[in-house]
């Protein structure tokens, strides 16, 4: 990236900050990400892989055991990342006909509020489309109060708050206790999530968060910015105000060739969560931990390191060490992150996740984007969806 595009991204991003103060409205207060629920075959099984790939640790359950005899949900947690598993108990089940057409993905991305009737009513108002209203559950240990609009697609958000609950998680779930906790592997906070939309959608996606949620736009991608010979792809990166809360939002553009956003939206049958990015503090030591759990990272060519010291800079880590993890580094005017990016985490080619480490940089590597975009690239050839 020469240094006249440096330049620009940065007025862009800069600008993109400004726009936050501007923008960004206050009807909205979001505190962080609750949790983020999957729907998945079975709940059993991809908590295991959860705790064992990624480290999480057992927190609570709801089943058959609790009184729940529609689905049962395990809960699992690494620092300030909840995760809850899903999975229904009978085939007519709307959660089985969600699993049926999407496979393993996102269903809920769940925020904290301190007033969840409040989120609900200032969304609806402007728009949203009610899934739940403000609901209050309760068990001894205190009472939460629940709501859920819909967004892009079959995801939803749901607001919780919990400032009168003392319990594990949600009331109707009990600890879920078990003998194989295995240590963290040093994942800290969901950094940002991303959504695959529809051609032509993005524009009204970013317009739904925007002014129903008063998301601001933090910076644009179109496809001369993340294109590659074959396929392309435009993304507007949504922001609330306190910058806790991060979205892309994702369209295809045209190309040669099926981009990777027409594969997943092929394989998810819509509209959805593409990836979720979490954060560590070590990188080095978060991959080299997950490698060894039998994680599949997305292979970068050894091409990529011979140009990054000069387009990086001086960096704290060790660029051999960095090459034979396949960790990606890229510099904003802030400073510098490094990110590596896994395979999807099902069989099909959807939700796959993405490990940040940042070094004051505030934006998503771009210097990268050609690099990775090969990278996947190269996947869906041996998949033969390229």
């Amino acid at each position: 990236m020469n240094s006249q595009s440096n330049l620009k991204d940065i007025k862009n991003f800069n600008y993109g900050i400004e726009k936050i103060f501007d923008e960004a409205q206050d009807f909205l207060p979001i505190n962080g990400t609750d949790y983020v629920e999957l729907y998945v075959g079975n709940a059993k099984q991809a908590a295991h892989f959860y705790k064992t790939a990624f480290g999480f640790q057992s927190v609570a359950y709801c089943g058959l055991e609790t009184g729940n005899q529609e689905f049962c949900s395990y809960v699992v947690r690494q620092d300030k990342i909840t995760l809850v598993l899903t999975t229904p108990y009978h085939a007519d089940h709307t959660i089985s006909e969600h699993i049926k057409k999407h496979g393993d993905g996102v269903k809920t991305i769940a925020f904290w509020v301190n007033d969840a009737k409040q989120a609900y009513q200032e969304t609806t108002q402007r728009g949203a489309i009610s899934i739940m209203p403000p609901k209050e559950i309760q068990d001894k240990e205190g009472s939460v109060v629940l709501a859920t609009i819909k967004t892009y697609g079959d995801t939803i958000h749901t607001f919780v708050e919990r400032k009168n609950y003392k319990g594990l998680f949600l009331p109707g779930f009990q600890k879920w206790e078990s003998e194989y906790n295995p240590p963290s592997k040093g994942l800290k906070y969901i950094d940002h999530m991303v959504g695959n939309v529809e051609l032509g959608t993005m524009k009204k996606w970013a317009n739904f968060y925007a002014n129903t949620m008063g998301f601001a736009n933090l910076i644009t991608f179109d496809d001369k910015d993340i294109s590659t010979q074959y396929t392309a792809l435009m993304s507007k990166v949504m922001t609330n105000g306190n910058g806790r809360i991060k979205f892309p939002i994702n369209e295809p553009a045209q190309g040669l060739k099926k981009s990777q956003i027409e594969e997943y939206l092929d394989f998810y049958g819509g509209a959805g969560c593409q990836h979720i990015a979490v954060a560590t503090d070590d990188i080095v030591f978060t991959i080299s931990e997950m490698r060894k759990s039998g994680v599949e990272f997305l292979h970068v060519p050894g091409t990529y390191y011979d140009t990054v010291g000069k387009r990086v800079g001086d960096i704290a880590e060790d660029l051999e060490t960095l090459k034979s993890l396949g960790i990606m580094v890229d510099r904003d005017d802030e400073g510098y992150l490094l990110q590596i990016f896994t395979k999807p985490v099902e069989d099909r080619p959807t939700l796959f996740f993405e490990i940040i480490q940042r070094k004051g940089a505030k934006s998503f590597g771009k210097g990268n984007f050609q690099a990775l975009f090969e990278s996947i690239e190269a996947e869906q050839a041996k998949r033969g969806t390229l």
